[in-house]
């Protein structure tokens, strides 16, 4: 039997035990869905009006909707928020401390300075001068993460080995998952692939400490391969590109070995190479409570194998309001761009501002995309990194305006929101507002900023699986209030 195509389950040439005698062939599923010979363009959608009968989409909202006054009734945290935006303590850690206000002895929350502390480090320290001529950090940085303290030169040298030497892909993966229906958004890929890799993995369910160790780099090494075959396969599909297929250089740094792979004629400047280093440093760890790192510790904790929980957790950070965040804030920006006449304007930009604010504008949801943040107050230490690059990148070039209109951004967004909503609220720039301009300015496609978020991050997700392996003990199991407590008299079928 072939392996590479599944035995078709209840077809009319295959009879099954058990088939009730009234079998009507039109039930079964489209097989050809499930048949490796069949490109998804030529698999037959289901009729959208059968489903909608099947489904009852009608009631969806009605079934689907709890009113808000329920969750205040029974003080509920709604996303695990305390009332004044601020987490509910739900865990503890080591790895790292995201600071954005104090609490004085009144409960009140007092906005601060933000910082972001790495095993104790700080971020600016961390990354050091920042100059130009800095070494690569992100390794370091990684290395910090998963084994607790920072590297001697002999300890990096060897995990930098490490990591080089693991980035080959198993033989025929590329083909198989990553080159075969090709879906558009690169984030189901990553998930998909790191599931796989379980079953080139002859000892997946170990959980030892080296084991452990062993799987994190070995998706530390291969991610970002994975991601930019990807990109030029989804190009190939989707955009009738060429396919561009570029082996790795050895003795490369990650932030190195991507841009290598990426541009199609492998150049890069060192310039270049650490920006997207920092990058990877400011992306690589933020706390336990962010949406995926906190999905990572709940899926560690029902003892699950490293690779259902790191392909759990790039499923989280696809979302557009955690590692997606950063395309709305290129396209809300580029709606700005086309409205607002003159950028330098504020009152023109303050105008199509309270647009957006007021739900007349772009996506109509309110919200003014890399603005605020769940812990920061006054700064985000990641955003101030990066705008500082941002606009030493910026300067003299054809992107200095429109780094400018995000300034103008930041500067105008509170005042905004303060006059038309009435409510004053400690709001700062966040990382998303300047990251992807930064992307933009290095000819980095929009298809791979959450994808690079993912790579970076991959240290910080496996530094907290070992973490809730050696201290959570635990399955995390929140509990949930019943809505609607009444019990219900039952219908047979023929009196519904």
């Amino acid at each position: 039997m072939n392996a590479d195509k599944p035995t078709h389950l209840a077809s009319p040439q295959s009879p099954e035990v058990g088939r009730p005698a009234a079998y009507d062939p039109s039930l079964d599923v489209d097989t050809r869905a499930f048949d490796a010979s069949v490109t998804a363009d030529e698999v037959i959608p289901l009729d959208e009006e059968e489903t909608r009968k099947v489904a009852l989409f009608d009631k969806f909202h009605s079934v689907n909707d709890i009113p808000p006054e329920q969750y205040a009734r029974y003080d509920v945290k709604r996303g695990l928020r305390n009332a004044d935006g601020t987490g509910v303590i739900v865990g503890m850690t080591n790895i790292s401390n995201v600071h954005g206000y104090t609490v004085a002895d009144d409960g009140r929350k007092i906005a601060d300075d933000g910082s972001l502390r790495l095993r104790g480090y700080e971020l600016y320290d961390l990354l050091g001068d920042l100059s130009p001529e800095r070494r690569f950090a992100y390794e370091e940085v990684a290395y910090l993460l998963l084994m607790g303290e920072l590297p001697t030169q002999d300890q990096l040298d060897r995990f930098v080995e490490v990591i080089d030497s693991q980035r080959e892909l198993p033989d025929g993966f590329t083909a198989s998952m990553l080159m075969r229906h090709t879906p558009p958004d690169i984030m189901n890929v990553l998930a998909r692939s790191v599931l796989q890799l379980y079953a080139y993995d002859d000892f997946a369910e170990d959980r030892s400490p080296e084991h452990e160790i062993h799987t994190a780099l070995s998706l530390l090494s291969r991610l970002p391969r994975i991601m930019v075959l990807t990109y030029y396969s989804k190009r190939a599909r989707y955009d009738h590109e060429s396919m561009i297929m570029h082996r790795f250089i050895p003795g490369q740094s990650t932030a190195e070995t991507i841009l290598s792979m990426l541009r199609p004629d492998r150049q890069f400047t060192a310039e270049e190479a650490r920006m997207l280093d920092i990058m990877l440093c400011l992306h690589a760890e933020h706390g336990g409570g962010n949406n995926s790192t906190f999905t990572a510790r709940v899926l560690t904790s029902s003892d699950t194998d490293p690779y259902s929980t790191y392909a759990g957790a790039i499923g989280s950070l696809k979302g557009h309001r955690h590692g997606g965040a950063n395309h709305q804030v290129l396209g809300m920006q580029g709606e700005i761009k086309a409205a607002v006449s003159d950028w330098e304007n504020d009152d023109e930009v303050a105008d199509y501002l309270a647009r957006i604010v007021n739900k007349q504008a772009y996506d109509k949801t309110g919200l003014v995309y890399g603005m605020g943040h769940a812990v920061y107050t006054l700064s985000d230490p990641r955003a101030v990194i990066c705008k500082r690059f941002a606009e030493e990148l910026a300067r003299g070039t054809e992107f200095e305006a429109e780094f400018n209109l995000l300034q103008s951004i930041e500067r105008l967004a509170p005042e905004v929101i303060l006059r038309e909503k009435g409510t004053k609220k400690d709001m700062c720039a966040n990382v998303d507002m300047y990251s992807g301009f930064v992307y933009s300015m290095m000819g980095i496609p929009q298809d791979l900023f959450t994808p690079l978020f993912a790579c970076a991050r991959l240290a910080g997700w496996a530094a907290h699986r070992f973490e809730e392996i050696g201290s959570g003990k635990r399955i995390i199991r929140p509990a949930y209030k019943i809505a609607r407590p009444g019990r219900r008299a039952y219908l047979p079928i023929a009196e519904r």
